[in-house]
């Protein structure tokens, strides 16, 4: 692969580049789409980009790197279409509703590239995972729009719970995506249903969180999650 040669770290994109840039990008998805992930190269997409292969990788370093760029837009999509509805907006249930909601919005473009692009992103060693190093970026960006999501609601949980609430609305997000990507019906109508019907469902369980007599069960619940996400629960395992 030809060397990257990183520009300065002041300076800025100029619009030609960032044009270019987002040439490449477009290429590259409709080649993933065309042929797949694996059948595509960076030759293919710099030919398809009108640009020389020496440009591409200057641009992105691989293909696994085009894709971690389209997770990115697909993000800042989403925040910039979430930001008026969460504005004003106190409670709780209606601004999930509204999150989720912009997401699919802002996802439906992709729909097909999504389908294309899960053969690659469903092995839990492939970089294009959501839960892989390489994405750890968007998905703290992710999180962190959960977070504010719940900062700006009028909910009030456990401190515990609070801590955990943003991982957790994002793992939901999550599955209401892949749940998505599966769903042929016409305006994804299904999903939609599955949003409106599972909300007022979650917003009841994180209110029951706050109940005295189910904290030892809260707390057992948060144990594990935070056990298997920080991967303790198997060096608990292997010591007994």
């Amino acid at each position: 692969m030809p060397a990257k040669q990183s520009p300065s770290p002041d300076a800025k994109p100029s619009r030609k580049g960032e044009q270019t840039r987002a040439k490449i990008l477009e290429a590259a998805l409709s080649s993933f789409m065309e042929r797949g992930f694996e059948e595509t190269t960076m030759r293919i997409v710099a030919d398809e980009a009108g640009v020389s292969l020496g440009n591409a990788y200057y641009y992105f370093e691989s293909k696994e790197e085009l894709v971690q760029a389209f997770y990115e837009r697909s993000h800042q999509e989403h925040l910039a279409a979430t930001a008026p509805l969460l504005e004003g907006e106190r409670d709780f249930r209606k601004r999930v509703l509204a999150t989720l909601h912009a997401k699919i919005d802002t996802s439906e473009p992709y729909h097909r590239f999504s389908g294309v692009l899960f053969r690659s992103a469903a092995d839990p060693h492939s970089p294009l995972n959501p839960f892989s190093d390489a994405s750890r970026r968007v998905r703290e960006e992710a999180i962190a729009l959960m977070e504010r999501v719940v900062d700006g609601s009028s909910l009030g949980p456990p401190a515990d719970l609070r801590r955990e609430l943003p991982y957790l609305l994002w793992l939901y997000e999550m599955g209401v995506i892949l749940f998505w990507i599966f769903d042929t019906s016409r305006g994804r109508r299904r999903t939609r249903v599955l949003i409106d019907r599972t909300v007022p469902i979650v917003t009841r369980l994180i209110s029951l969180g706050g109940n005295p007599i189910l904290a030892p069960l809260r707390k057992a619940v948060l144990k594990l999650l935070r056990d298997l996400r920080d991967g303790d629960a198997l060096a608990t395992d292997e010591t007994r």
